[in-house]
């Protein structure tokens, strides 16, 4: 994975450069470009928010935190995740909540 600082450093540039960095090509990645196009402004505030999402949610993850909620306006689950997407068995997602009744 790239620096923060070196991210940071290539966001204040080019914010659509850093976002993909950090979330892929998608839809984020198409709303930071057209932010950029309509205002340098609104595209790194855009930016700066998504990888402050990433950045949290990894720590939290390195400390054992699980986020509760999606964070609002961000739809890379690579970002929500903070880069450590929840893998299940194969093509199953990985289960979330309580064991059944009846598993011990």
């Amino acid at each position: 994975m790239i620096s923060g600082i070196l991210l940071v450093i290539i966001t204040i540039f080019f914010p659509p450069v850093g976002v993909y960095l950090v979330s892929g090509c998608g839809a984020d990645l198409l709303i930071n470009i057209c932010l950029t196009i309509l205002g340098y402004i609104p595209g790194h505030i855009h930016a700066f928010f998504l990888e402050y999402i990433f950045y949290q949610r990894r720590e939290d993850a390195r400390e054992g935190r699980v986020a509760a909620r999606r964070a609002p306006g961000v739809y890379s689950e690579n970002v929500q995740t903070g880069g450590g997407a929840q893998v299940g068995y194969g093509t199953m997602p990985a289960q979330q909540g309580p064991p059944p009744p009846g598993y011990h």
